[in-house]
């Protein structure tokens, strides 16, 4: 399988769970990638796993939530391979506590890592990106974001999580609409998979069986990586998508639903009426996780 024959890809958390899926199949498509995580040992063992199959990987856990850092990472992709292709952001943590509980290094914490993680890297490849393309360069470039159903419907315990994965969506949706004009798309995805972070919370729901389709695997979700990483894909940007098991979806995200247009000011004691109408006509929303 070459769908990603000597294209580079980062992609951060990948010492583990999803991230390593991720590599080992992007490696075993052709790619050359770049294996990010905060525990070094463990992206040195991805890298190993790489190049005992035959594939090119270099281990880095440069800090995601540092601009400068970011850079470096970036920096590293380039000077080893001499290019960069496709950037997956898949770093993330937990820190669930009910509203009422979260405290504020909770809060900033979980934002850091996804939110201002998300943004520093993109940032440093869509530079390079850019300049690429105002040097003439036919780029076919990829930001895969990592959002959640707990980002797309709320998720209770969450908050926080809830709110930085929301924030990725919205990223995306602005990401794709501004870049492509230099080559590059952006989407993301929501998957349902084993990792370090579920396991902790719906470990009975997703362990392993002990024979038959292992349906929370890791390794469902990478051929949707695989295939947004190529260059199959430049027409398909500003999507997300969800994955579970063998189901594939394309959430249905917000859009302006049923209205009234009164043509000048609404009095307060006028509206209890008429959202009760609009409530009526409406699609009702999922329900958040764990309500």
């Amino acid at each position: 399988m070459s769908l990603c024959k000597d294209r580079v890809v980062i992609i951060t958390g990948a010492g583990g769970g999803l991230g390593r899926a991720y590599a080992l199949a992007f490696a075993e498509a052709g790619a050359k990638v770049l294996v990010n995580d905060i525990n070094l040992p463990a992206a040195e063992a991805v890298v190993g796993e790489i190049r005992a199959a035959g594939g090119q990987a270099q281990a880095n856990n440069g800090d995601i939530t540092g601009y400068a850092a970011a850079g470096e990472i970036v920096r590293q992709a380039l000077e080893t391979f001499g290019d960069l292709h496709v950037l997956v952001n898949n770093a993330g943590i937990c820190r669930d506590r009910m509203f009422a509980s979260l405290g504020e290094a909770d809060w900033d914490a979980v934002m850091e890592v996804h939110l201002k993680g998300h943004f520093c890297l993109a940032s440093h490849a869509v530079k390079y990106w850019r300049e690429q393309a105002k040097g003439g360069v036919a780029v076919q470039a990829r930001i895969i974001n990592t959002s959640s159903g707990a980002g797309l419907q709320g998720s209770i315990g969450q908050s926080n999580y809830a709110a930085a994965k929301g924030g990725i969506a919205a990223l995306t949706l602005v990401q794709a609409a501004e870049l492509g004009r230099y080559g590059i798309t952006a989407n993301a995805l929501a998957p349902a998979a084993r990792t370090g972070m579920t396991e902790q919370v719906f470990a009975e729901t997703m362990k392993k069986p002990e024979d038959g389709f292992d349906y929370f695997a890791p390794e469902n979700v990478a051929p949707l990586l695989v295939w947004l990483g190529s260059q199959e894909s430049q027409a398909v940007s500003g999507r997300l998508f969800e994955v579970e098991g063998g189901k594939l979806s394309i959430a249905d995200g917000w859009r302006r639903g049923p209205e009234r247009d009164k043509g000048g000011r609404w009095q307060a004691e006028e509206l209890g009426a008429v959202v009760e109408q609009l409530l009526g006509e409406a699609v009702p929303a999922q329900k958040v996780y764990g309500s």
